[in-house]
């Protein structure tokens, strides 16, 4: 039996994406439907990366319009990451298409550890990703990375991102000493962010993530003015205090209009390594309620889990070095709903054109 075009689109229209949390045909990633007879394809084009994702997306299209009447059902996925728009009068960086800021309100949250496995996470999922060690006075990811060489100039003008686990990277933290302390003024540390950001040759890079310092002070003020920045997501974890600070963050990037793409909870409950038993040492549901608040997406909570901490400490981080434990998972699925909010986002078509010159001849 013969199946119609309609019917192949209201199959369509049952499978909800859950990082787009509508479906693909209101999400216009239906790019073409080609049906002959009981024979149907279908081509989806996701504007964010999705390796984990995919392979079950494609089954469920299958299965419902199979339930259409179709018997031979093919789905084919590609992946088109665009630029997204970003604050007015801003200077894009060459070869980058979209700037994550990964920010939170106070020091020792694990935001660092966070905005490392979030980077490995968008890159397991097939992006091109760089990430930015913002915390001039306390760089942690040459630590996390394991990284100890520096960076190499070509023309002693620009410096190259040092590769480590597929993402490229650039800390003050390359540049110097270990025990080295940065006693540097305001405007000094905001120039040597704005040299490693700038100077750095990044690569195509579709995603670069910025581990930005704890507060709201000049490196975030610096960000909001000069640095175009297409989201921010916000660490927490579920304790008062930290909460308190977190919400003083996300107000900070509303007012300098950069869009807050949700919250992430981390260290949201412990479980026992001998026996199992789970407990929030933190208490429950802050990060939800923040975000339930300030009517931003909830993007994910990650466990207290002594794993995370003696991976970064090795150099290793959780999701390079277990890409298919728990814990890469939840990294990886926070990773898709952060990158197919800012798919939802308008398109940044300034690159795109020429810039016109007049002259008086």
């Amino acid at each position: 039996m013969a199946v119609t075009q309609a019917q192949v689109e209201s199959a369509i229209q049952q499978v909800i994406d859950p990082y787009l949390e509508k479906d693909l045909i209101a999400a216009k990633a239906i790019k073409n439907i080609a049906v002959d007879g009981d024979q149907v394809t279908v081509d989806v084009l996701l504007g964010y990366p999705a390796k984990g994702w995919q392979g079950k997306l494609a089954e469920l299209l299958k299965e419902k319009i199979t339930a259409a009447g179709a018997k031979n059902v093919t789905v084919r996925i590609e992946t088109k990451i665009d630029s997204y728009s970003v604050q007015k009068g801003v200077k894009p960086i060459p070869n980058v298409k979209n700037i994550i800021a990964i920010a939170s309100g106070k020091g020792g949250v694990g935001k660092s550890t966070v905005a490392v496995n979030l980077a490995l996470a968008l890159s397991a999922e097939g992006a091109t990703v760089g990430i930015l060690d913002a915390d001039i006075y306390g760089p942690s990811q040459p630590s996390m990375l394991g990284v100890k060489m520096k960076p190499e100039s070509k023309d002693g003008k620009t410096l190259e991102p040092i590769t480590s686990y597929h993402l490229q990277a650039m800390s003050i933290g390359f540049l110097i000493d270990e025990e080295t302390p940065m006693i540097w003024r305001g405007p000094m540390v905001t120039q040597a962010l704005e040299q490693l950001l700038r100077d750095t040759n990044w690569k195509d890079v579709d995603y670069l993530i910025i581990d930005l310092p704890p507060g709201t002070g000049d490196i975030q003020l610096t960000l909001a003015q000069k640095v175009p920045v297409t989201g921010a997501a916000i660490v927490t974890t579920p304790q008062d205090i930290a909460l308190l600070d977190a919400r003083k963050g996300l107000k900070m990037f509303e007012k300098v209009e950069i869009p807050v793409l949700g919250v992430i909870e981390n260290m949201s409950i412990h479980i026992c390594s001998k026996c199992g038993h789970e407990e929030y040492i933190f208490g429950s549901g802050g990060g939800q309620k923040m975000a339930d608040d300030y009517d931003v997406d909830f993007l994910g909570s990650l466990p207290l889990d002594i794993r995370i901490r003696e991976d970064t400490d090795a150099g290793k981080p959780t999701v390079a070095a277990d890409p298919e434990c728990r814990i890469s998972q939840i990294y990886r699925d926070i990773a898709r709903r952060i990158a197919a909010r800012l798919s939802l986002k308008k398109k940044d078509f300034a690159g795109k054109f020429p810039s016109i010159v007049i002259q008086n001849t």
